[in-house]
Protein backbone atom coordinates (compact mmCIF):
# COMPACT_ATOMS: atom_id res chain seq x y z
CA UNK A 1 0.00 0.00 0.00
CA UNK A 2 0.98 3.43 -0.80
CA UNK A 3 0.41 6.00 1.86
CA UNK A 4 0.41 9.89 1.26
CA UNK A 5 1.89 11.77 4.53
CA UNK A 6 2.20 15.71 5.37
CA UNK A 7 4.66 16.65 7.94
CA UNK A 8 4.61 20.52 8.83
CA UNK A 9 6.83 22.11 10.83
CA UNK A 10 6.37 25.85 12.89
CA UNK A 11 9.58 27.46 13.62
CA UNK A 12 10.59 31.24 14.61
CA UNK A 13 13.17 33.16 14.67
CA UNK A 14 14.01 36.50 15.71
CA UNK A 15 15.31 39.78 13.80
CA UNK A 16 16.04 43.38 14.94
CA UNK A 17 14.82 45.57 12.75
CA UNK A 18 15.46 49.50 13.10
CA UNK A 19 12.64 51.36 11.67
CA UNK A 20 10.02 54.32 12.87
CA UNK A 21 7.03 52.82 12.78
CA UNK A 22 5.15 49.77 13.41
CA UNK A 23 4.54 49.45 9.81
CA UNK A 24 7.53 50.06 8.80
CA UNK A 25 9.15 47.27 10.45
CA UNK A 26 6.67 45.14 9.49
CA UNK A 27 7.15 45.86 5.96
CA UNK A 28 10.82 45.67 5.86
CA UNK A 29 10.93 42.42 7.70
CA UNK A 30 8.64 41.34 5.37
CA UNK A 31 10.80 42.37 2.13
CA UNK A 32 13.73 41.06 3.56
CA UNK A 33 11.99 37.52 4.21
CA UNK A 34 10.65 37.26 0.64
CA UNK A 35 14.75 38.73 -1.10
CA UNK A 36 16.13 35.98 1.40
CA UNK A 37 18.10 37.55 3.60
CA UNK A 38 15.77 36.66 6.96
CA UNK A 39 16.12 32.95 6.67
CA UNK A 40 14.70 30.87 9.89
CA UNK A 41 17.25 27.88 10.04
CA UNK A 42 17.68 26.49 12.28
CA UNK A 43 15.28 28.61 13.95
CA UNK A 44 13.54 27.42 16.98
CA UNK A 45 11.10 24.48 17.09
CA UNK A 46 7.99 25.21 17.88
CA UNK A 47 5.77 22.16 16.28
CA UNK A 48 5.74 19.29 14.10
CA UNK A 49 3.25 16.95 13.29
CA UNK A 50 2.24 14.42 11.00
CA UNK A 51 -0.85 13.06 8.98
CA UNK A 52 -1.68 9.96 6.59
CA UNK A 53 -4.28 11.69 3.99
CA UNK A 54 -6.50 9.47 3.59
CA UNK A 55 -9.53 11.56 1.35
CA UNK A 56 -11.74 10.81 4.01
CA UNK A 57 -10.17 11.59 7.18
CA UNK A 58 -6.76 13.97 7.75
CA UNK A 59 -6.04 13.71 11.73
CA UNK A 60 -2.84 15.81 12.46
CA UNK A 61 -0.75 13.76 15.50
CA UNK A 62 2.13 15.89 16.83
CA UNK A 63 5.55 13.93 17.23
Amino acid sequence: MIFNITIEEVISQNFNIEANTYNEAISIAKEKYNNGEYVLEPGNLLEKRIAVLNGKNCEWVEF
